[in-house]
């Protein structure tokens, strides 16, 4: 299957936001963490959003970088990365990573946080990604998370 990634859409947001809020990694007491959260055309023109498609142009997963994030000048953070359900398994989500990072290069970025759903660390470590810290549990989220860096 052929993979193209590009510049997220206003006509992309309404499913970009499905995408999130129907991840089967946040079933349980993790759906709290998406339940309210979206992409809508405010943050778009805010943030670099990427989106992976099959051949059809369907959406198939997502990332986003915002600057500033956490970090000083010359970082960002992955605020969103998710992979449809259906398409989990097809590395999908490594050619996301791989994309994010030349982004991040070509922004200038030395370094992006990620600041992961726990069950999420696995994967990101696997794509080379080191552990930096524990961001701890906050308002409605009830668990620690792990604070990782992409380094460029």
């Amino acid at each position: 299957m052929a993979i193209k990634i590009d510049d997220a859409t206003i006509a992309d947001a309404e499913r970009l936001t499905r995408i999130v809020r129907t991840s089967s990694a946040y079933d349980g007491h993790y759906r709290v963490m998406v339940a309210d959260l979206g992409i809508d055309a405010e943050y778009l023109a805010a943030h670099l959003v990427r989106v992976a498609r099959d051949e059809a142009g369907r959406p198939l997963g997502f990332y986003t970088v915002i600057v500033p994030g956490r970090g000083g000048a010359g970082e960002g953070e992955l605020d969103y990365m998710f992979v449809d359900d259906a398409a989990q398994g097809r590395g999908v989500g490594r050619l996301l990573i791989d994309d994010a990072r030349a982004q991040a290069r070509a922004r200038g970025l030395r370094r992006v946080h990620v600041v992961s759903h726990p069950p999420s660390e696995g994967f990101y470590l696997s794509v080379g990604a080191r552990r930096v810290g524990t961001v701890p549990a906050e308002g409605a989220i009830t668990w620690s998370r792990p604070h990782l860096v992409l380094e460029q």
